[in-house]
């Protein structure tokens, strides 16, 4: 597949992300304008631009990955997106944060342009946020929505 092809993607995937923005936080959640965490941001826009929905988690508390051990929202991403190699993603791309170097993987948003983040955060709903060096070293993970569905 071309560049060109999945920058455009890519585009349509920011467009439909921000689209999201003002939803309030809501654990669990995958409403546009009604509530989202950050896991329904990405399950609801890649629901949206590809017409496929992923099936809905089972219900998890807060501190799912503390519990859980192992990396379920990396697994989970891999089963239906492409891994990106860092320096090469593009608007679109799904960026997925680790907080502490040992612990899981256990935050999602899409990146939606140079140095900046569409997700959702418990203080604030969607919004889009620079990414700051701070949440850029805490990047675990890179993956692409397939634009094949598109």
């Amino acid at each position: 597949m071309s560049g060109d092809r999945e920058r455009v993607a890519g585009l349509a995937v920011v467009a439909t992300a921000r689209t999201w923005i003002g939803t309030p936080y809501r654990h669990q959640a995958s409403r546009k304008g009604v509530g989202a965490d950050c896991l329904g941001l990405v399950r609801g826009v890649y629901a949206e631009v590809t017409g496929q929905a992923i099936p809905r988690p089972a219900p998890y508390s807060a501190d799912w990955a503390e519990r859980a051990g192992g990396e379920r929202l990396i697994e989970a991403a891999r089963l239906h997106c492409l891994p990106v190699a860092a320096g090469n993603e593009i608007p679109g791309d799904i960026i997925i944060f680790r907080w502490q170097p040992q612990a899981a993987a256990k935050h999602a948003g899409i990146l939606s342009g140079e140095g900046r983040f569409i997700h959702a955060y418990e203080q604030a709903g969607v919004i889009e946020s620079p990414l700051t060096p701070g949440w850029a070293r805490r990047i675990a993970a890179l993956f692409r929505i397939p634009t094949r569905s598109f």
